[in-house]
């Protein structure tokens, strides 16, 4: 409507910004009772890992932290202060899904304890496994394979939650908005492979993304019809 416009001088994020934030914040403050009989909020765990899932449910990455796991997501999704979203390995804008495994037993543990560093270690390596075998590309967007180590844990009760709000999802769910989006990261990507000496784990995700790109793509184009929604040129009459 003619004449409603927002004054430059408004001091709020956009709604998108705000919404994730918003989200997020409730699904780290969500109570989690762990199996050593404490409840307390998933964030406030300091030992855990986690995994963000986008929009088809396909896993797209695994970390760790020792600092607190609301700590850790946050400045992924939130301020982009991490390698993997300044590098555009990692878009926030494709995290539909997080899942975290909380460490209890860990809690009071100094963050340098080598034991509970191996089974941290240990976990990521397991998650990541999984991670990889459920992917319909068998591969995610870490740059770095997790810490090795012949170390076999269970892992531990997670909990698993959707970030993205409804009014979001209308925004963001769209398969041509997604195609586009994807398209700037991997050209993003590209960039910095090209302006740099990189090592062989950003071509790897390069790749990766390429593949969803494409499958992404290829799907949108079959939906729509595939060869048979391709026009033909038709000669004009000399």
């Amino acid at each position: 409507m003619a004449g409603l416009k927002r004054p430059d001088d408004v001091n709020v994020p956009p709604f998108e910004t705000e919404d994730l934030r918003a989200n997020l914040a409730r699904f780290l403050d969500t109570p989690f009772q762990d199996p050593i009989g404490a409840q307390r909020k998933v964030g406030h765990y300091k030992w855990g890992v986690y995994a963000f899932f986008d929009y088809d449910g396909e896993p797209i990455y695994v970390g760790q932290t020792n600092e607190m796991l609301r700590t850790r997501i946050r400045r992924h999704l939130t301020n982009q202060r991490t390698d993997a979203v300044a590098m555009s390995v990692l878009d926030p804008f494709e995290v539909f899904e997080i899942e975290v495994w909380p460490l209890p037993p860990f809690q009071e543990t100094s963050g340098k304890d080598p034991a509970a560093k191996v089974h941290l270690d240990a976990l990521e390596r397991q998650i990541t496994q999984a991670a990889v075998t459920d992917s319909r590309f068998k591969a995610i967007l870490n740059e770095k394979d997790p810490p090795p180590g012949e170390l076999t844990v269970e892992p531990p009760p997670s909990l698993r939650g959707r970030i993205v709000s409804d009014r979001v999802y209308e925004l963001r769910s769209h398969p041509d908005f997604r195609i586009a989006r994807r398209a700037l990261i991997i050209s993003r990507l590209a960039q910095v492979i090209s302006e740099r000496k990189v090592q062989g784990g950003l071509r790897r995700v390069l790749e990766t993304q390429a593949k969803r790109l494409q499958w992404l793509a290829e799907r949108r184009y079959e939906a729509l019809g595939g060869a048979a929604s391709v026009a033909t040129e038709v000669e004009e009459d000399l």
